[in-house]
């Protein structure tokens, strides 16, 4: 066979290789697609069910929550002075 015959086999076969590759590679990421977009209607249901913290406790709850936050911020501005 001519180098030139060899060459060519060679390169088709690698070209073939490459389309079997890609051929592959989309599928994943039709796969991963589809689940991407699992995971996103499943995270949009989680999200429209929760609610956030404060919602679930009373305003007396809140103030003395907020009382506590504001303690905890003077005592580390106070060790940051220091």
């Amino acid at each position: 066979m001519p180098v030139d015959d060899i060459q060519k086999e060679t390169f088709f076969k690698l070209l073939d290789q490459i389309r079997t590759q890609l051929g592959l590679l989309k599928k994943k990421n039709r796969e991963l697609s589809r689940e991407n977009q699992r995971l996103r209607s499943k995270l949009n249901e989680v999200h429209k069910d929760q609610t956030d913290i404060f919602s679930s406790i009373s305003e007396s709850e809140r103030i003395a929550m907020r009382h506590q936050v504001n303690g905890l911020i003077k005592k580390i501005d106070k060790y940051l002075d220091e």
